[in-house]
């Protein structure tokens, strides 16, 4: 139902004025925050790396728990999702394995391995790759920027 506004009658609302003002102040907040937000996905892809990390390291120690040794650098990360093949085979891997698929890094590569004599290494290459010195691994997680 419509309803009949006679003479003498104020109306009220917003004038150009006011609504002009409001998009400028928008304007200025938005140039402000949005270099801030902008930054936030790489410190996310960081968080990520270190929790993968984190949860890769617990299911090694799992592992080991039930095998008495930890994976290989030749059976890698593999050996926490399917029984490994070659050896050492351990007697008591669990047999849904000890995650479920491996993660990838934020940057879409695969986490890298290494066993030295139980010296375990678990890194990513980093946001620049393999060609440059940017890893981030167990060894340098507090360290690394985030």
């Amino acid at each position: 139902m419509r309803k009949k506004i006679s003479i003498g009658q104020k109306i009220y609302g917003f004038t150009l004025i006011e609504v002009m003002v409001v998009v400028v102040i928008l304007g200025i907040l938005a140039a402000l925050v949005v270099p801030k937000i902008m930054s936030r996905p790489e410190q996310a892809r960081m968080v990520k790396v270190k929790q993968d990390i984190l949860a890769i390291q617990s299911a090694l120690d799992l592992f080991k728990l039930d095998s008495g040794f930890y994976p290989s650098t030749d059976q890698g990360l593999q050996a926490l999702v399917t029984k490994p093949a070659i050896d050492p085979i351990p007697n008591n891997w669990k047999s849904d394995g000890y995650l479920q698929q491996l993660p990838k890094d934020p940057w879409g590569q695969n986490y890298q391995y290494m066993n030295d004599n139980e010296k375990l290494k678990i890194y990513s290459y980093g946001p620049k790759g393999k060609e440059s010195n940017t890893e981030i691994g167990n060894w340098n997680m507090d360290t690394a920027s985030s």
